[in-house]
């Protein structure tokens, strides 16, 4: 079946999805934790007419505005085959406008959220910018991305939601509360932490198995996305190479500077070690091999991560990290790192079986 998709290249839905999946965790961290939802009496539309608020920093309205450019950004690209200069952005726009008013709206049934006008007029402002930027560049990035992506990106069937799956797999660094590359922890989801006795090097043992299991998960997917098997050589690596840089955005943010690279313990490091040396002989199988052994390789790093003693620093990180304006951040990462493999797995069968 993949050869039969040679000859015709496959629609790009990329930008859809991309626009679609940050619109979803965009609704998520709006509404988190989704708990205390009651009627106050208060109208929903109320916060329309508020005056400037008394306290605010510079933080909040900033990010505010960052949240919602990509989400303008990526659901412009995905409408500029749209008649009309302009009709794509002015769409962009409006559609992350309409989403900012909605949750800002939601909100008022929430106790723990708090409705704002500013919060609509940023969310607002960062739709516009994206949906410019994507008017401005996109007439020049899609001739050069529809002329490299046949030599980069394999012709599997729905490539492109392959590749938006790997792309939310890199928001899962952000959590510190996660072994490295350990996802779907099911325990963060349906009982909080649980405290467990264990001696230090059980633990290294488990990180060492977790991070190599979904080391060779990660790099047979992604080898499976690239055009060739010589291709996946030299991608594969830089996949890895963004996560790195990810993770140390990630401890620096939570640490300081100087200690971005905490996170790579000699449990790591090992572990990187036999997954490097695996990946690079099983990326010589051809597609369908390396995604029916990232599957498995997959669901043997959730059987693992959901079995192994829980870092000792999760308390520490999580108190730090919970803090301020990264509650409902924590909270939103949290969620895509517990679901992503469960997303992942049937995607990687249903492909696998279509090849």
């Amino acid at each position: 079946m993949l050869g039969s998709q040679q000859g015709r290249p496959a629609p790009d839905l990329l930008p859809r999805y991309l626009a679609a999946a940050w619109a979803v965790l965009t609704l998520y961290g709006s509404l988190y934790p989704f708990a205390g939802w009651q009627t106050v009496g208060i109208d929903p539309f109320a916060f329309l007419t508020l005056p400037w608020p008394r306290y605010w920093t510079a933080f909040d309205l900033i990010a505010n505005v960052v949240i919602y450019l990509p989400l303008g950004f990526f659901a412009t690209l995905s409408l500029l085959r749209l008649p009309g200069r302009w009709t794509a952005p002015l769409l962009g726009t409006l559609l992350a406008a309409l989403l900012s008013f909605s949750m800002e709206s939601l909100q008022a049934w929430l106790p723990a959220r708090i409705s704002s006008n500013v919060d609509l007029g940023c969310n607002s402002l960062g739709g516009l910018l994206g949906s410019l930027l994507a008017a401005w560049i996109g007439p020049q990035l899609q001739p050069f991305w529809k002329s490299w992506r046949p030599r980069l990106i394999a012709p599997l069937p729905h490539v492109d939601l392959g590749l938006t799956l790997l792309g939310l797999w890199l928001l899962t660094l952000l959590s510190p509360e996660n072994l490295l590359f350990g996802t779907g922890d099911l325990r963060l989801l349906l009982g909080g932490l649980p405290t467990l006795s264990y001696a230090p090097e059980t633990y290294r043992f488990a990180e060492t198995a977790v991070v190599a299991s979904n080391f060779l998960a990660l790099g047979l997917f992604a080898g499976a996305m690239t055009q060739g098997r010589w291709l996946a050589y030299l991608l594969v690596p830089l996949f890895f190479l963004v996560a790195a840089l990810v993770r140390s955005l990630e401890s620096a943010l939570l640490a300081g500077p100087g200690r971005f690279l905490d996170w790579l313990t000699p449990g790591v490091e090992q572990g990187l070690q036999l997954g490097a040396v695996a990946l690079g002989i099983l990326l010589l199988l051809p597609p369908l091999g390396r995604l029916m052994l990232a599957a498995l390789a997959l669901l043997a790093g959730v059987i693992l991560v959901n079995l192994a003693p829980l870092d000792p620093y999760s308390p520490t990180a999580l108190t730090l990290w919970h803090r301020g304006h990264f509650l409902n951040f924590s909270g939103l990462i949290r969620w895509v790192a517990t679901i992503w493999p469960f997303l992942t797995l049937p995607y990687l069968v249903l492909v696998s079986r279509r090849i």
